[in-house]
């Protein structure tokens, strides 16, 4: 499994678009889902835990899911970082953590998942039933957000209809979309969005 963020994550933090991201979706992440201290969350493609480390203070435990080991890396050597977050390696399309949880999150992650159908299968499968997701990512775009020769970008972002399509194709209910922020880069504007979908709390 090659780690993409190898070269980037000792300075990831210090990117000023990673944290106006983080900042902007955790807020409609507030807004949106409600965070109790009963709850156990995971965060998928969590990175440096920059999104993890701020729903940490609302819920009991965040499951900290990425791919990347030098990303987790930095998020376990933060010693801001709670002791409820647990850094997990793991490709969740490779199938779901043993713990069922009660909600997930993500920022950013999406569109570096080739095939969205089945993450969003694999998302499903990790909420217990009533569970909900809360994941941010950019609008569709015309591919000037990345580097050009960037590796591990799979998504110009996303059409909303056509999402909220796969999310329902993948047993979900509710789906919501609001607007979480907007990244300006190069004199242009990027907005990302926040989903949000429940698990149906009964099967059919």
């Amino acid at each position: 499994m090659t780690d993409l963020f190898a070269d980037k994550a000792h300075e990831y933090d210090q990117r000023p678009i990673p944290a106006q991201i983080s900042a902007g979706v955790f807020s409609a992440i507030e807004a949106a889902v409600p965070l109790s201290p009963d709850q156990v969350v995971l965060d998928f493609g969590a990175g440096t835990g920059l999104i993890a480390g701020k729903v940490a203070s609302r819920v009991a435990r965040v499951l900290a899911v990425d791919i990347s080991e030098s990303m987790l890396a930095q998020l376990a050597s933060k010693p801001e970082m709670p002791d409820t977050v647990e850094p997990i390696r793991h490709d969740l399309l490779e199938g779901p953590l043993d713990e069922q949880v009660d909600l997930i999150v993500s920022a950013m992650a999406m569109h570096h998942v080739d095939n969205t159908a089945a993450l969003l299968q694999s998302l499903f499968a990790q909420l217990r039933p009533g569970g909900r997701v809360a994941l941010a990512d950019l609008d569709a775009e015309d591919g000037s957000f990345h580097p050009p020769d960037i590796q591990g970008v799979f998504h110009q972002g996303f059409e909303r209809l056509a999402l909220r399509q796969l999310i329902v194709d993948a047993g979900f209910e509710n789906v919501q979309f609001v607007d979480a922020c907007e990244v300006d880069r190069e004199e242009r504007r990027y907005p990302i969005f926040l989903v949000t979908a429940q698990r149906p709390a009964t099967d059919a």
